[in-house]
């Protein structure tokens, strides 16, 4: 029988790895579908370019042969439900990558709301919870034709069957209105939780400094005051000396005359 081939790739890499642009997309892409890795978005990837590389030969040969492949290949797509049914071939080019991700079973079972989230309905389905007409399916990437939608649903043995189950619940989370004391330092904190002691250490410096400014200022009043009644007195003093000292000076004058 000979030696087994080695199984090919479903997909193909980028011929670029380190593209800014790309790398964000495969990033929202991961995040919103709840995607393994970047080689699922890869797979759909190589998957719809091969749909839009055989839409391109067909509208470029003008054979029976031709119109045959275009006829199987609409049919097949219209099933998917990417294209609609008086669809042309041309519009096969039009196809993005999100309505190829739209049809895949862990999005199904998140929009039909038997998952809270995306990567809990992958984990129902890697965990065989889900049936489709009656079958489990443990494929997340397993493309849901049309008539298979209505079909979707929980194990019959299943405990998420019921839709008290607290797996299935949805929390509401009520977010806590907190006052804002300086942006720069608050906010940080918020992002970064072991920086929340720094940051209400300096709060509190900076409260205890504003609090010592207030106090000091009403001491510089009252000191200009005191001093300002010490100086008083003294001035009064020197006049008097004065005064003195030129009566004395009166005296002597006269008495020097009398002599």
């Amino acid at each position: 029988m000979g030696d087994p081939k080695k199984p090919k790739n479903k997909y193909s890499r980028p011929s670029h790895l380190w593209q800014a642009k790309r790398i964000e997309d495969e990033k929202k892409l991961i995040e919103s579908y709840g995607l393994k890795n970047k080689k699922e978005v890869w797979r759909s990837v190589s998957f719809l370019s091969k749909l839009k590389q055989q839409a391109k030969r067909l509208i470029a040969s003008s054979t029976k042969q031709g119109e045959i492949e275009g006829k199987l290949l609409l049919d097949k797509l219209i099933r998917l439900n990417l294209v609609g049914k008086d669809a042309k071939i041309e519009d096969v080019l039009d196809i993005g990558v999100e309505a190829v991700f739209d049809r895949r079973l862990q999005t199904q079972v998140f929009k039909l709301g038997l998952a809270r989230t995306p990567t809990q309905a992958r984990q129902f389905i890697i965990h065989r919870h889900i049936t489709i007409d009656g079958e489990t399916v443990t494929v997340p990437s397993y493309m849901v034709k049309i008539k298979e939608e209505a079909h979707i649903s929980f194990r019959e043995n299943s405990k998420l069957k019921d839709e008290e189950h607290p797996e299935r619940v949805v929390v509401k989370k009520e977010k806590s209105k907190e006052v804002k004391v300086k942006k720069g330092v608050r906010d940080r904190a918020e992002k970064q939780p072991f920086k929340k002691a720094l940051a209400e250490k300096k709060v509190g410096e900076e409260k205890k400094k504003e609090v010592k400014k207030e106090e000091k200022t009403p001491e510089k009043e009252s000191l200009v005051k005191v001093e300002g009644k010490k100086e008083e007195p003294k001035k009064e003093e020197k006049t008097e000396q004065k005064e003195e000292n030129v009566e004395e000076k009166k005296e002597e004058k006269p008495k020097e005359e009398k002599k």
